[in-house]
């Protein structure tokens, strides 16, 4: 192995030009995939950020009850009718928080009061969605805090925070009045804390944020709440917590994924265009290298016959050519993985991308993966080369 290592270096010494230009051609490669794999998953990662980022990736509410049946015998069955005069509940909800808190992978918890309610300002009235935090909670789920436009992101008893449309479809701003009337026919004067824009329309314009506390009275649940709400670190986790909280707690447990399954085709859809764009890459690098084995086999058919003729082994001659390959893949492996990254490194985190940016993210470049990969595929792509190297007739080879 030593001498078949001897060799492949001065085979790979001997041509410089031709050797530059193989390592180009494996290096802008590499580049091409490294900087498709950054681009394509800090796409992915600004979607999830810009759409999953604000909704709650696991909700768990109570479930309905259903029909059942009187006598299994006869069939009889038992009709519930649904009193709508009581509010769906988790009565018992405080040991579900800390077991929830627990589970591996969960970012947050929030219990929340949910409910409709109108905004009320003189004549004018507007529907809105409650939701009813936990003050220490509120950017627990939709990172409130960063979205406020105007005024503060506390939530004292007497106050609330209202979306950026809503305040200016009611001519409201920061510290006004406004009352807040409940599906329960409840009433209560509520002071303006803050105005947030979430870029999200429906939210900004029919949302409104309250402190837990008040919530509960304001929709009469003296001491359940209306649901619970969960992210959690991979947004990809979130079907299979899910389905393991199902199980535990017997609650209706639904994922991001069954609310907003186009979203989730898309980014799968995206997910696979990239496999496919890195797969296409790497063949393209593999054919690149095989074809240049193969002239380099013609080039130097002389001198395999005479090493042949001496009785070199057939492995012996195989062993040089795959070697050479994989020095090539290897070296413009790491060439194009350092020009990658000098490329890739100005760019901001996807976090700090504004509109028209690109979203590129150095972490999903796949660096070391790009290295090994195309390694492997230099190596993979000089076995037949190599191996038809090793077949050469060395009387023909010789007299040629």
């Amino acid at each position: 192995m030593r001498y078949a290592v001897k060799i492949a270096f001065r085979h790979f010494l001997s041509s410089p030009a031709q050797t530059a230009l193989l390592i180009s051609g494996v290096a802008l490669g590499v580049t091409v995939f490294i900087f498709m794999s950054a681009l394509i998953g800090g796409l992915a990662q600004l979607l999830t950020l810009r759409t999953v980022g604000s909704i709650p990736h696991v909700t768990l509410e109570m479930r309905e009850r259903s029909p059942g049946l009187i006598n299994p015998v006869t069939g009889a069955q038992l009709a519930v009718q649904k009193d709508l005069s009581r509010r769906q509940q988790i009565a018992v909800w405080q040991p579900f928080i800390a077991q929830m808190e627990s589970a591996s992978g969960v970012t947050a918890v929030s219990p929340q009061i949910r409910g409709s309610a109108f905004l009320i300002r003189g004549q004018a009235i507007a529907p809105v969605g409650v939701f009813g935090v936990l003050p220490d909670k509120l950017s627990a789920i939709a990172d409130i805090s960063s979205a406020i436009v105007a005024g503060t992101a506390t939530l004292p008893s007497d106050g609330i925070l209202i979306g950026w449309k809503l305040a200016d479809d009611l001519g409201l701003h920061v510290g006004q009045a406004i009352q807040v009337r409940s599906d329960r026919q409840r009433e209560r004067s509520f002071r303006i804390s803050g105005i947030f824009s979430l870029g999200i329309a429906s939210a900004d314009r029919q949302a409104i944020y309250m402190n837990f506390t008040t919530a509960r009275a304001l929709f009469d649940l003296p001491s359940g709440i209306s649901r619970i709400e969960l992210k959690v670190a991979s947004v990809g986790q979130a079907p299979r917590l899910a389905e393991m909280l199902g199980r535990a707690t017997g609650l209706k447990v639904t994922s991001w994924t069954e609310e907003n399954a186009q979203l989730f085709e898309a980014l799968d859809a995206q997910g696979r265009t990239g496999t496919i764009i890195k797969v296409f890459a790497l063949l393209t690098i593999m054919i690149g290298i095989a074809s240049a084995m193969l002239l380099s086999i013609m080039r130097r058919r002389s001198e395999i016959g005479i090493m042949r003729a001496a009785g070199v082994r057939r492995l012996f001659i195989v062993q040089v050519f795959v070697l050479e390959g994989t020095l090539i893949g290897t070296i413009g492996s790491i060439a194009g993985a350092l020009l990658a990254w000098a490329a890739l490194a100005p760019f901001p985190p996807i976090a700090q991308v504004k509109g028209g940016g690109l979203p590129v993210d150095v972490s999903q470049g796949g660096i070391l993966i790009a290295i090994v990969l195309t390694t492997l595929a230099a190596a993979i792509a000089s076995i037949l080369p190599a191996q038809r190297a090793a077949k050469v007739d060395p009387v023909e080879a010789i007299g040629q």
